[in-house]
């Protein structure tokens, strides 16, 4: 079904691979982007700069300006402007889905509180503006807002639609391609930017980090429909009454009578194991996870 965690790692670890020098220097920028001396500050930097994530946004801009001409200095910010940016979201995220671990650890809010939490959000924000207009990188920066534009006005599609229980796939195409693939997209687009090249590169290198972005986000919905091991439970989505792709799929193949029988339980919130397993049943045996896969 779902691929296994290990083959992912694995294969992540050869992209790396390809940048493994450029991933070194990108961490002192970031670091050097976030360094303070003030005391509570300083402790939750250090506490955050200590979480080894996949930092699968700043690779994806050093392979992009790699592919267009090579890294640069200005490539080194990129990232590290990329990676300010991604940090503020998932801090704020964790506050609004009121999660308490974040990559195995505890998360922000559930050591510090939301009101830290959100200003640490708010921090890492204002450094990677800072970081941008210290070096002209005007460029970037508009990409950048562009991005957050996006992914906030995906976020809150997806309220609405999960109010509504929308099942439409346009509707869902376009709010992950908001709240997902705009970041994505925005990481291949300033990479290759640092590489001062051609329009037309430009284009295709945003093209592919939209089309990446999209594949990433079904990915992680089908996740739900398989191992809890990757840190998402399964069932999370269907809690939150989260309409994905291989659940809008079995819904618009299967008959009417069908259709009302789940949306129903859906619609009644009531998360319990049986029912959980009930939709997961429903969405394997009508092709929902082939179709997603």
């Amino acid at each position: 079904m779902v691929e296994n965690r290990e083959e992912t790692a694995i294969a992540l670890r050869e992209i790396q691979s390809v940048v493994e020098d450029d991933i070194k220097e990108f961490y002192h920028h970031f670091r050097a982007a976030v360094r303070v001396e003030h005391g509570l500050l300083n402790l939750i930097l250090r506490y955050v700069l200590r979480q080894k994530g996949k930092r699968v946004r700043p690779l994806l801009v050093l392979l992009a300006a790699k592919t267009c001409g090579g890294v640069s200095e200005r490539s080194y910010r990129a990232a590290a402007l990329v990676e300010l940016l991604h940090t503020a979201t998932l801090v704020h995220d964790d506050v609004v889905d009121e999660s308490e671990k974040r990559r195995g650890s505890f998360s922000i809010n559930a050591l510090w509180g939301n009101k830290v939490a959100v200003l640490l959000g708010d921090y890492f924000l204002s450094r990677g503006l800072l970081l941008a207009l210290e070096h002209d990188d005007f460029d970037m920066l508009r990409v950048l807002s562009n991005a957050v534009q996006r992914m906030s006005e995906g976020e809150l599609r997806q309220v609405q639609r999960t109010r509504n229980l929308d099942v439409d796939i346009d509707s869902y195409y376009r709010i992950i391609s908001d709240k997902t693939a705009s970041l994505l997209a925005a990481c291949t687009h300033c990479g290759a930017l640092s590489a001062n090249t051609d329009e037309t590169s430009i284009e295709h290198m945003c093209e592919f980090g939209e089309q990446l972005g999209l594949a990433f986000q079904i990915r992680d919905d089908l996740f739900d429909y398989g191992s809890g091991g990757i840190g998402k439970p399964v069932g999370a989505d269907l809690q939150k009454k989260l309409v994905t792709l291989p659940l809008i799929h079995a819904l618009n193949a299967t008959n009417p009578a069908e259709r009302r029988r789940i949306l129903k339980i859906i619609r009644r919130g009531k998360g319990t194991r049986q029912n959980r397993q009930v939709i997961l049943d429903f969405v394997e045996s009508t092709g929902g996870l082939a179709y997603a896969q």
